[in-house]
C-alpha cells in the first residue's frame, strides 16, 4: 500500500463522525438530523470495530464525543457566536489529546518502523501546536470578523492541516530514506522484507 495512503485512512476514519457532522452543518441540514447522522456514523465504526476484535483509538472515541456534546450544546442553544466558538473547544479538546507521546506512531507505515519513530513522536507534538493555533485563530476570527468567519473555516482548517500533512509526509520520507541507506544493505534488504 502507498504510505500516504497508509498514513491518510486511519486519520479519516478517526474523524469520520466529526467530518460528517461539519458537512451537513456546511450543507445547512437541520442540527438534529447532522447530530443523528454524524452520531451514527460514529457508533457504527466504533461497534464494527468492536466487532472485530480491534481496539477504538483515543482519537475515534474522542471524535464520537464531540459530535455528541456538540451536537446537543447547538440543540440547546441557538447563539451563532456559541456556534462560530465551538470548533476553537474541538481544536483544544484535539489539540490536548494529540500531547500524548508518540500518538502518531499508528500512522507510521511499515517501511519506516525502526526508521522514524523519533520524527512521528515530534511532529505529534507540532500537530498539537497546529490545533491550538487553530482554536485560537478561529476564536479571534469568531469575535472579532463574524462576517468573515465561514470564508475563514472553509480555508483555513483545511489548507493549514493539508499543508502540515504534506510537510510532514515528505520530511519523514526524505529521513527514512536517508536513515535506511545509511544503515548499510543488510538493513536495507531487511527493510525491503519488511515493507
Amino acid at each position: 500500500m502507498n504510505p500516504l495512503l497508509h498514513a491518510a485512512r486511519p486519520l479519516l476514519a478517526d474523524f469520520l463522525s466529526t467530518l460528517v457532522f461539519v458537512v451537513l452543518i456546511a450543507l445547512k441540514v437541520d442540527v438534529v438530523w447532522a447530530v443523528a447522522a454524524a452520531a451514527g456514523v460514529g457508533l457504527g465504526q466504533v461497534a464494527l470495530l468492536k466487532l472485530r476484535g480491534a481496539p477504538v483509538a483515543a482519537l475515534q472515541w474522542l471524535s464520537l464525543a464531540l459530535v455528541l456534546v456538540s451536537g446537543a450544546a447547538s440543540l440547546f442553544t441557538h447563539d451563532p457566536r456559541f456556534v462560530m466558538a465551538k470548533p476553537s473547544v474541538v481544536y483544544l479538546i484535539v489539540s490536548a489529546a494529540m500531547l500524548q507521546r508518540g500518538w502518531m506512531l499508528r500512522y507510521m507505515p511499515p517501511v519506516a518502523a525502526g526508521h522514524a519513530e523519533d520524527v512521528m513522536i515530534a511532529f505529534g507534538y507540532v500537530w498539537a501546536g497546529l490545533m491550538a493555533l487553530s482554536a485560537a485563530a478561529n476564536l479571534v476570527v469568531a469575535v472579532a470578523w463574524p462576517h468573515h468567519w465561514a470564508a475563514f473555516m472553509a480555508v483555513f482548517p483545511l489548507a493549514s492541516k493539508a499543508g502540515l500533512f504534506g510537510v510532514q509526509y515528505l520530511t519523514t520520507h526524505r529521513i527514512v530514506r536517508r536513515r535506511i541507506r545509511s544503515a548499510g544493505p543488510a538493513q536495507t534488504k531487511l527493510s525491503a522484507a519488511e515493507a
